[in-house]
């Protein structure tokens, strides 16, 4: 059996991304044998290294191919122009952990990482750098068109027609064709990682999924329509069914994914059950990547509190993908 190599992106520098990185590393027993390269600023990971006081030693990496042997390893990409702030966000902790991810992704791409897995970024530190993307996962769409975001759990599976994004702009595409290709493209995704999902619940958009067409006829319209040609071309779909009960139908039955019409409408579900060990999940793409469902959380950052539990089912998730791809 191959042993996997995993990328670790450590977010940013003013978050908590470098503790819950440090923090699900340092319990080597609850993960399998991996090749471990973290992306970052060589001086971030060992100041909190120094201030969790914990031991975790890592070989340098450098160069495009993936470490031979199982082990920890660190990719240095230098440090921005400026010290890192913390607890907050800044240009410069945007510039940083973008550069990290960046390499990761890069690395990936080329096959030399088996799937990436993405610490907490800050949105606003990137707007801060200057860097056009939302997030992850808008910049992964940008060299793969049609990156799918998802979210898994034990309890609950859910993957978002649109993500970050206005309101305004996700109502917008909540048409037919839209919805079409994205129930293809998530079914070849989930066929590709041999996922185990073996059916898609679809959310309608309006109270009582439009209650035949009495409260909107989005799902008349556009949505059922979508899953009545997906079904004819053999993809395992169904609804649209009130966006208020459909969790119900997916919770505790790992075969079973909830398609949300937006960003807020599936994770409010979502976080509601997992907040703790929820990780997202981008398909779509060559390589998997996968991140813990919170944020930067720079009101806990540097006081040694964070929880690693997301981070730590991120990296198993990765893993366990990687290996099933």
């Amino acid at each position: 059996m191959t042993i996997p190599a995993i990328g670790i992106s450590l977010g940013d520098p003013g978050g908590i991304g470098p503790e819950v990185v440090l923090k699900a590393l340092a319990t080597p027993s609850l993960l399998p044998e991996t090749r471990f390269v973290v992306f970052g600023d060589r001086r971030v990971w060992d100041a909190e290294r120094a201030a969790l006081g914990l031991s975790l030693e890592t070989r340098p990496h450098e160069g495009e191919s993936a470490p031979s042997a199982p082990g920890f390893y660190f990719h240095d990409i230098g440090a921005a122009s400026g010290a890192a702030v913390r607890g907050a966000a800044s240009g410069e902790n945007g510039k940083s952990s973008f550069l990290a991810f960046k390499k990761a992704v890069e690395l990936a791409g080329k096959g030399a990482l088996d799937a990436l897995v993405t610490a907490p970024i800050s949105k606003t530190s990137w707007h801060l750098a200057g860097l056009p993307w939302r997030g992850h996962t808008e910049y992964l769409d940008s060299l793969y068109p049609g990156a799918i975001m998802t979210f898994w759990s034990e309890r609950l599976k859910v993957a978002l027609l649109s993500h970050h994004i206005p309101l305004k702009e996700a109502l917008g595409r909540v048409r037919k064709d839209v919805l079409l290709d994205f129930f293809r493209a998530l079914h070849r995704s989930l066929a590709a990682i041999r996922s185990g999902v073996d059916e898609l619940l679809v959310a309608g958009l309006n109270p009582h999924a439009g209650e035949d067409g009495l409260l909107g006829a989005e799902e008349t319209a556009e949505i059922g329509p979508a899953i009545e040609e997906a079904v004819r071309q053999g993809i395992p779909v169904s609804g649209p069914y009130p966006p208020d009960t459909v969790f119900l139908k997916a919770l505790d039955r790992p075969a079973k994914m909830v398609v949300a019409m937006s960003h807020d409408q599936g994770l409010i579900g979502f976080k509601l059950v997992a907040f703790a060990t929820g990780v997202n999940t981008t398909l779509g793409m060559p390589f998997v990547r996968t991140s813990p469902d919170h944020g930067t959380a720079f009101d806990i950052a540097g006081k040694g509190v964070a929880d690693p539990r997301s981070m730590l089912e991120a990296l198993r998730l990765a893993i366990r993908l990687s290996a099933s791809s």
